[in-house]
């Protein structure tokens, strides 16, 4: 069990700052209640209730899944907290965009996992340092659950090969597996409780295994970055000014959303979704099963 991350004013120390750079991994971290964790899922499920069969043009599972952001004020509002962002700041600096946020659920007594792979290997940016993922526990991440497992030190590799295996049991959208054998000894649990956050490098090698317990496993991940950085595959790419400023323009900066799924935000998220798919999905075979992990 890892102890708690100590914050100072609700920011990271320089210790622990050194600690991520050479672990590529910081984790627990109180970030909010376990009360308000609890009230955002059941905001969430809310969510799933209304809109499961409300008409929408893509199945709700792809909505929150796939950049929520930009459908779902909830998913912003979380992702531009800044308690979320104090903490981010301490490994990014003043100026920070949200490029993605999803929902990642397994249901209970369910199969599926995510296979051990680098998040930058698919998104186009090639191996950059300015770049972090949040992890919002909004019910148990532990071993039972399925939480994810690091391997520490793994993100001073460069982006090592992967396979696609289109494992029906895989979570990611092409079964992208890193092409090493990980021992069990060197996987680390990232357990959370309601309320607690990881962040983890993008070059971090990680996974997670079934959810055996009878809950469901619900979080929230947030990718992070740092407005020098810049799409090196598609042509244009999106993200939310969250915090400081975005001098260099890499980005289309838009507005989150006012409401759940209105029409501006549903034509903005197809917008989006193709203009990132010529990165994530490079080279993927046409009956891949999503967008992207």
């Amino acid at each position: 069990m890892f102890d708690t991350i100590p914050l100072t004013r609700g920011r990271l120390s320089p210790g622990d700052v050194a600690r991520y750079r050479d672990d590529g991994f910081l984790h627990p971290i109180d970030i909010m209640s376990p009360d308000e964790a609890r009230s955002l899922r059941a905001e969430l499920e809310t969510i799933e209730t209304d809109w499961l069969d409300a008409g929408l043009p893509r199945p709700l599972s792809t909505y929150k899944r796939i950049n929520a952001h930009c459908v779902l004020p909830m998913a912003h509002r979380v992702a531009a907290d800044p308690r979320v962002l104090d903490v981010v700041e301490g490994i990014l600096g003043p100026d920070i965009l949200i490029w993605s946020a999803e929902f990642f659920i397994k249901e209970p007594r369910t199969t599926h996992i995510v296979s051990m792979h680098q998040d930058l290997t698919y998104w186009g940016f090639g191996a950059v340092e300015h770049l972090t993922t949040a992890w919002i526990a909004l019910s148990p991440a532990t071993p039972e659950s399925g939480c994810m497992d690091f391997v520490r030190g793994s993100h001073k590799n460069p982006i090592l090969p992967h396979e696609d295996t289109y494992d029906e049991n895989n979570l990611l959208s092409r079964g992208q597996e890193i092409r090493v054998d990980i021992a069990d000894e060197d996987r680390v649990p990232a357990i959370l409780q309601p309320g607690q956050m990881s962040l983890h490098h993008g070059l971090m090698i990680h996974g997670s295994g079934p959810n055996t317990s009878d809950d469901r496993r619900i979080a929230m991940a947030i990718r992070y970055c740092s407005p020098e950085i810049a799409q090196q595959v598609s042509e244009r790419d999106y993200a939310i000014l969250a915090r400081g400023a975005d001098r260099p323009g890499n980005f289309i900066n838009f507005a989150p959303p006012s409401a759940p799924f209105t029409p501006a935000s549903l034509a903005l998220y197809d917008e989006i979704r193709q203009a990132q798919a010529g990165a994530l999905m490079k080279g993927a075979r046409t009956d891949s099963k999503g967008f992207y992990s």
